[in-house]
């Protein structure tokens, strides 16, 4: 083992801080399980080490009209097409019920930058779904609201306090993609700019909201990319606290204007680890079986990872782009037990819940008394 990789690993173990220098110098490692070590003893730290959670949400894309033309999306359409939507009320109800069907408490709302929905769509869709239903709206992106402030002609600022009025309860941290602008510039020239992202995220913060911070790799980014996007979310974490978790995916080319190769699972799991021992103010990382699969999944609850995410009853996005993964909730908690940890449920804000539903739901019907006849 080189000696830096050596020193690098007495810091991380005596709960150090590294640098980026140093997370730099962990991508040219070759020891994997080495990284996997590290990156669990971490995760030990910070977390009971015989437990993994999740959660059971679903993703609801309420509109795929957008105008970003990001060169990795699969999944929108131009304004005026006629594969075009816009989710009525009645639409989003049925989700919704089957949602709650399923025991699931938070639904993930987001939707492409469609130029004919202005802030009073929002405020309407919100107050529709929280006068209905007990449940969690983690909501929009980043990008989003900044494009609802636009056409909408408010500042950020007076968009956010509105949308949270209305309900909105979290934000979650699409469109982070790489928080680098010549990156940016390639991939979604378009859409916020690194420092918008971040303003944006720390406005939410500061209005008392948490949010989570993603970081989808492996198309025209450079190792240093990487590094620089973790250190900018290490920054904000340490000025606001608001992030509750962090998720990194891997880019998915097929059917995308981009295109190229898929990343690699040796590369997914290290830069995992890596993400996992840098960004130690950070409580929670979560995995992302919807483009890894179930099984490597399972093997990233070995490389730092304490969560592993939804269940998601409906997903759209990643499926567009050919990556269709899927998983109910006793299936992840199979592959969660067999790991040998617990699968414990949560909420946004990694509350524990309680047991897997499925089986809550089995119990109570096991010893319903029957009706005589």
């Amino acid at each position: 083992m080189n000696m830096n990789w050596k020193d690098i690993a007495s810091k991380v173990r005596n709960g150090d801080r590294i640098d980026s220098k140093e997370a730099l110098s962990l991508f040219q490692c070759p020891d994997l399980p080495l990284l996997g070590s590290l990156a669990d003893w971490v995760r030990t730290r910070k977390n009971d080490p015989k437990t993994v959670t999740y959660i059971i949400d679903r993703n609801i894309n309420y509109t795929n009209f957008c105008v970003t033309d990001c060169d990795f999306c699969a999944f929108y359409v131009r304004p005026g097409s006629k594969k075009g939507y816009v989710l009525s009320c009645e639409e989003l109800d049925k989700k919704i019920e089957e949602t709650l069907e399923l025991g699931g408490r938070q639904i993930l709302l987001q939707g492409g930058h469609n130029p004919s929905l202005k802030i009073d769509f929002y405020e309407k869709m919100f107050r529709h779904i929280k006068e209905k239903y007990p449940i969690w709206i983690h909501g929009l992106s980043a990008s989003e609201v900044v494009f609802i402030s636009k056409v909408s002609k408010l500042s950020v600022e007076e968009t956010l306090k509105r949308l949270i009025r209305s309900g909105l309860d979290s934000l979650p941290g699409a469109g982070a993609e790489i928080l680098v602008e010549r990156v940016r510039k390639i991939i979604n020239p378009k859409k916020v700019t690194t420092d918008e992202w971040l303003d944006v995220m720390r406005l939410t913060h500061r209005f008392g909201l948490r949010s989570t911070a993603t970081m989808m790799f492996g198309h025209v980014e450079t190792l240093e990319d990487r590094v620089e996007h973790l250190e900018r979310l290490r920054e904000l974490q340490d000025e606001t606290h608001g992030f509750t978790a962090f998720i990194t995916w891997t880019f998915q080319p097929d059917h995308t204007p981009m295109g190229g190769e898929k990343t690699s699972t040796v590369d997914y799991l290290r830069t995992l680890a890596i993400a996992r021992i840098y960004l130690d103010n950070f409580d929670h990382l979560q995995a992302s079986w919807v483009t890894q699969g179930p099984k490597i999944g399972q093997v990233s609850l070995k490389y730092g990872v304490d969560d592993f995410g939804s269940v998601m009853i409906e997903e759209n996005v990643v499926k567009a782009a050919g990556t269709v993964f899927c998983m109910s909730e006793p299936e992840m908690v199979r592959l969660i037990e067999m790991a040998g940890y617990k699968a414990v449920r949560r909420n946004m804000k990694y509350e524990v819940l309680g047991e897997p539903y499925f089986r809550i739901q089995k119990d109570s019907e096991s010893s319903a008394v029957p009706l005589a006849v």
